[in-house]
C-alpha cells in the first residue's frame, strides 16, 4: 500500500484535482476538482449523470461511506469500467451485489475500515494489486470471470473468501480460464478459503499468513502454488481438490501442516515444517526432497496408490509412512532413516525365476523378497512396473545399503519385511566384503540357511544330507558279493575215563 500523502506524481496519470496540491484525486469536468471537493449542488449534478453500467473513475478520491452508497445507488449497482486505483475508503466500503460489467481495479487504494464485496460480480478482470486492508476484507460468494489480482495486498483484518469462484467465464461465453494471484499477499487475521473454486491456476507464492488459514473443500482446476509462503498459524490445505499440482515447496509452517487432497503431484522440497504434519493423499505422488520435519508428520494413504518420488535429503525425525508405494524411490539420502516408520508400504522385488550369467553361480533362483529401490538401481535390474530404481542417482555402495538396511528395519511394522530387511542387509554385507576368509563364512552362512532367515534352505540341506547319506548305505550293503551258505558240522564230544574204575585183570 502506498500513503495517499506519498503518492509520487509518477504515479499519477490522470488530471488532478486543482482544490489542492496534495490531492491526488481525478478531476471531473468541467468542474476540474475530484467528487469529494465538489459542492453539494455539484455533487447531485454529477450523480444525475450517471446511469446503470456506465464507466466510473475516481482514482485518488476521498471515499467516506455516504457518498460511495449515493454513487452505486444512482448508478443500480451496476457499473462497466470502475477505477478506484488510489482511492480512499474512510468508511466500510460495501460493494455487495455489485456488478462490474468491464475491468475494476483498485490497485493501492486503502480501506480503512470494512472492505466487503459479498456477492459481487466481476464480468472481466480486477486488481487490488498492492492496496491495503485495515479491516476485514470479505469476498464471501463472490465470482471474477476475468484475472483475480491480489498481490502485494495487505490485510489487517480477516480476510474471508468462502465459496468465491475465480476464473469461470460468464455463462454463454467460451473463453480461456484465468488465474487468481496472491503474490506475496500479507494476512494478518484469519484466513479463510472454504469451499472457494479456482478455474485456473492459484497462486500464493511468497504469502504470508500470520494466523491460521483454511481451504477446506476448496478446488483448483490447474495448479496450487505456494512455493515460499510461510504459515505462522495453523494451515488446513483441505480436504481439497487439485488437478495438476499443489506446490509447498519452500514453505515455513510454524504450526499445524494439514494436506488433504487427491488426484495430483504434491510437492514438499525444501519445505520446513515446525510443527505436526499430516498429509492424507489418494492418487496423489508425493515429493519430499530436502524438506525439514522438525515435528511428528505422518504421510496416510486414503484410497489408490500414493507414489513417493523422492526423499533425498529429507531431515525427519518422526515420519511415518502408511500405505505409501517406495518401488521407485530412493532411501539412500535420508539423512535419519532411524526415524522413518514403515506401514503397509510397497517395495521393489527381485526379478522373478531362473537368472543366467557369466559367473558365480552360472545360475540362480531369486528369492521373493522385498528390496529398497537403491539396492534395486546398484544390481541393475530389469525395471518392472515401478521398481526402476530412483532414476538420476547413483546407488550406493553395499556397504552403505547394509548400514541403511539395518536402520530402516527398525520402523517397519510388518514381521515379514523387517526379515526382508535383515536379509538384505546381510547380502549387503556379504557382497561388499573383500574377498577372503570373512566373504568366505559369509557365503557359507547364505548358501546354508539364508542367514538364518531361510529355514526351508536349511531343512532342504538336511533333507538332501538324509537322502545322500540313505544312498550311500543301501550302496554299501548292496555292494558286498554273494557266497555259499556256510555248513555247521556236528561237534564230536569224547568220554573221559574215569580214575575209580578197576583195570581190567586176566582169569585164572
Amino acid at each position: 500500500m502506498t500513503p495517499r500523502s506519498r503518492i509520487s506524481p509518477l504515479d499519477v496519470v490522470w488530471r488532478t484535482c486543482v482544490a489542492g496540491p496534495g490531492c491526488p484525486g481525478v478531476a471531473h469536468e468541467p468542474y476540474g476538482r475530484c467528487l469529494a471537493h465538489l459542492a453539494p449542488a455539484e455533487v447531485a449534478e454529477f450523480l444525475r449523470g450517471l446511469t446503470p453500467g456506465q464507466g466510473l473513475d475516481l482514482r485518488g478520491t476521498l471515499l467516506p461511506e455516504d457518498l460511495l452508497t449515493r454513487v452505486l445507488d444512482h448508478v443500480e449497482r451496476r457499473l462497466g469500467r470502475a477505477r478506484f486505483d488510489y482511492a480512499v475508503f474512510t468508511g466500510p466500503a460495501r460493494f455487495g451485489e455489485v456488478v462490474f460489467g468491464g475491468d475494476a481495479t483498485f490497485e493501492h487504494a486503502r480501506f480503512d475500515r470494512l472492505a466487503s464485496f459479498y456477492g459481487a460480480r466481476f464480468l472481466r478482470n480486477v486488481s487490488f494489486r498492492e492496496a491495503g486492508f485495515l479491516r476485514e476484507l470479505s469476498l464471501h460468494e463472490a465470482r471474477v470471470c476475468g484475472h483475480a489480482t491480489f498481490d502485494h495486498v495487505t490485510v489487517r483484518g480477516d480476510a474471508l473468501f468462502g465459496a468465491a469462484r475465480f476464473g469461470a467465464p460468464p455463462p454463454g461465453e467460451a473463453g480461456a480460464v484465468r488465474r487468481a494471484s496472491f503474490l506475496k499477499a500479507q494476512f494478518h487475521g484469519f484466513t479463510t478459503f472454504d469451499a472457494a473454486v479456482f478455474e485456473g491456476d492459484a497462486c500464493f507464492r511468497g504469502a504470508r499468513f500470520h494466523r491460521a488459514a483454511s481451504f477446506r473443500g476448496a478446488a483448483c482446476g490447474a495448479s496450487a502454488e505456494f512455493q515460499g509462503a510461510r504459515f505462522e498459524g495453523a494451515a488446513y490445505l483441505g480436504p481439497m481438490r487439485v488437478a495438476r499440482r499443489l506446490s509447498l515447496a519452500g514453505v515455513r509452517a510454524c504450526a499445524l501442516l494439514h494436506v488433504e487432497t487427491g488426484g495430483c503431484r504434491v510437492v514438499l522440497r525444501s519445505a520446513a515444517v515446525l510443527g505436526r504434519l499430516a498429509a492424507r493423499l489418494s492418487d496423489a505422488e508425493l515429493d519430499l526432497r530436502d524438506a525439514t520435519l522438525s515435528g511428528p508428520a505422518a504421510v496416510t494413504r486414503r484410497a489408490g496408490l500414493v507414489r513417493v518420488t523422492s526423499l533425498d535429503g529429507l531431515d525427519a525425525g518422526a515420519l511415518t509412512l502408511t500405505g505409501a508405494d517406495l518401488r521407485a524411490c530412493g532411501l539412500a539420502g535420508l539423512r535419519r532413516p532411524e526415524g522413518l516408520r514403515l506401514r503397509e508400504c510397497q517395495f521393489a522385488a527381485p526379478p522373478g525365476g531362473l537368472g543366467l550369467r557369466l559367473g558365480w553361480p552360472p545360475v540362480r533362483w531369486w528369492s521373493r523378497r522385498r528390496v529398497i529401490a537403491d539396492e534395486h538401481l546398484w544390481r541393475g535390474w530389469p525395471a518392472g512396473g515401478h521398481a526402476a530404481g530412483p532414476g538420476g542417482e547413483r546407488a550406493p555402495d553395499p556397504a552403505r545399503l547394509a548400514v541403511l538396511y539395518e536402520r530402516l528395519r527398525q520402523g517397519v511394522d510388518d514381521a515379514r519385511v523387517a526379515a526382508d530387511f535383515a536379509f538384505g542387509a546381510m547380502e549387503m554385507r556379504r557382497l561388499g566384503s573383500p574377498r577372503g576368509r570373512a566373504r568366505m563364512l559369509l557365503s557359507l552362512y547364505w548358501l546354508a540357511c539364508g542367514y538364518g532367515l531361510r529355514a526351508g534352505r536349511a531343512i532342504a540341506w538336511l533333507a538332501l544330507v538324509a537322502a545322500l547319506a540313505t544312498a550311500v548305505a543301501c550302496w554299501a550293503a548292496g555292494s558286498r558279493p554273494a557266497g555259499k551258505p556256510a555248513v555247521q558240522r556236528p561237534r564230536i564230544v569224547r568220554p573221559v575215563a574215569s580214575a575209580s574204575l578197576p583195570s581190567p585183570g586176566l582169569g585164572g
